[in-house]
């Protein structure tokens, strides 16, 4: 094992977006649901995806069992183990030793000692919303709710799933009161969620305000999101104009790995991971995604996440994978020469863990 990957086996990561893990047994249908990010069809299996093969090869181990599993024989194991101890398992295989959970979506139980939280603010919206409030009081009225929620004890930073709702194609100017007194109207007869984008840009103009760091869905994700409408570099415009405010974290970014390159590469307040990418992938790939965000991004403005969501398989092959991948391109960079073997282990620390601990002012090392 070369001094990189060592240095990275022993680095215990900081997740700084990731999602609580099921409390409970799950059946065939329940796994396979949150195995894969698309819908389930008759005479297919998510087993049969680069995820679902790299989960019957890296996790079964942990389970003792066989590599390469068959999936009958793997989800029997687990449930003779039962879920507690299946995400035990899988949570200290991950070597993690902080997350910053997103409270805004599924389950958000965590059984683990250092945990964050991410508050999404399209749930403070909805609950407003939902809780009744006139068209002439919901700016004050969502501003007031926002700010209530980051004050709760453990809040690192707020989230916004814009690229879902509206994509990043908006207007960039902070909306005035007037059109979001006017959108307001609109949306409160309409209901449902939100997805108005005068209030969308008047939620991401209340996230820069509120002076936490704002992560910001980009890239892959379930069927509900338009791709090409996620592409992180439709918000040029905008982050000229928040130039000197907050921290803006592009997660997951794949297939625009190289976009969310740029803008950390000319805007100050960028960073980027590519979470949930690399478990999909696997550790077979990880490399190549890794390796394409890198070729510009500055090395303190890439940070590791799982974005694990519901199993807890997500996030042993989340680390897995990036550590693995991480290591065999700095290891490879230093055998060729283009990088010392200190600047390597340097920025294998500041990826996996120090980036996150600066940016998010968390506790530990920096």
């Amino acid at each position: 094992m070369s001094a990189v990957h060592e240095a990275l086996g022993a680095l215990g990561l900081v997740d700084h977006h990731c999602h609580g893990v099921a409390g409970a047994d799950l059946d065939r249908p329940a796994f396979e649901s949150l195995l894969t990010e698309g819908d389930r069809w008759p005479g297919s299996s998510p087993f049969d995806t680069p995820v679902g093969v790299a989960v019957r090869r890296h996790c079964a181990p942990l389970l003792d069992l066989d590599r390469h599993a068959p999936p009958e024989e793997y989800l029997a194991r687990r449930a003779d183990i039962g879920w507690q101890e299946v995400n035990r398992r899988f949570l200290a295989a991950s070597g993690t030793d902080t997350y910053c959970v997103d409270t805004g979506f599924g389950p958000t139980e965590l059984a683990a000692d250092d945990v964050y939280e991410v508050v999404r603010l399209e749930s403070v919206e909805e609950t407003v919303v939902t809780q009744g409030v006139e068209p002439d009081a919901y700016a004050d009225a969502f501003r007031s709710a926002a700010l209530q929620a980051v004050r709760r004890p453990g809040v690192v930073a707020v989230k916004s799933v814009a690229a879902y709702r509206t994509g990043f194609g908006l207007d960039p100017a902070r909306p005035s009161e007037k059109e979001v007194e006017r959108a307001a109207r609109e949306r409160l007869a309409a209901g449902g969620r939100l997805e108005h984008p005068v209030l969308v840009r008047n939620l991401l103009w209340t996230a820069v305000d509120l002076g936490l760091p704002l992560q910001l869905h980009t890239g892959f994700g379930d069927n509900d999101i338009r791709l090409h409408r996620a592409d992180p570099s439709r918000l040029t415009d905008w982050l000229h104009l928040t130039a000197g405010t907050i921290p803006v974290m592009l997660l997951h970014c794949w297939p625009y790995q190289r976009q969310a390159a740029y803008l950390a590469a000319v805007f100050e307040q960028v960073y980027l991971d590519v979470g949930l990418t690399l478990h999909h992938v696997g550790p077979a790939r990880a490399r190549t995604i890794l390796e394409e965000a890198l070729e510009i991004t500055p090395f303190r403005k890439l940070l590791y996440s799982s974005d694990a969501y519901g199993l807890a398989e997500f996030y042993a092959l989340g680390a897995l994978s990036f550590r693995r991948g991480l290591g065999e391109l700095l290891q490879d960079r230093v055998a060729a020469d283009e990088m010392s073997l200190s600047d390597a282990l340097r920025l294998a620390e500041w990826a996996g863990a120090h980036n996150a601990r600066r940016v998010y002012r968390l506790s530990g090392p920096s």
